[in-house]
């Protein structure tokens, strides 16, 4: 999933400011959401969690959209709400 979200939205961020801002607060909510929002995490690795959240949205798109698959936007200025969360989590997992 890097290699189709997180590196194609850091290079097109690193271009447009807004989309960079966007990503942040994406990326702050995956951040407050494992953080907070799920139970005994503490001692779950954060690549784990990160991946099943990520699944978690997977699913959750094809139940909402029947025969669809994810895939990133050709280009980012038209990214939905999915394609920022899941290069988020790409974004969020590659933090030192």
């Amino acid at each position: 999933m890097n290699i189709t979200y997180g590196a194609p939205a850091a290079a097109a961020a690193a271009e447009l400011p807004a989309l960079s801002a966007e990503l942040d607060q994406h990326a702050a909510a995956v951040r407050d959401i494992l953080e907070f929002g799920v139970a005994e995490s503490g001692g779950v690795v954060l690549s784990v969690l990160l991946a099943a959240y990520a699944r978690g949205l997977l699913d959750q798109a094809a139940v909402d959209m029947p025969g669809s698959a994810a895939v990133a936007p050709l280009s980012w200025h038209d990214a939905g709400w999915l394609d920022l969360r899941l290069a988020a989590v790409c974004q969020y997992a590659a933090l030192p």
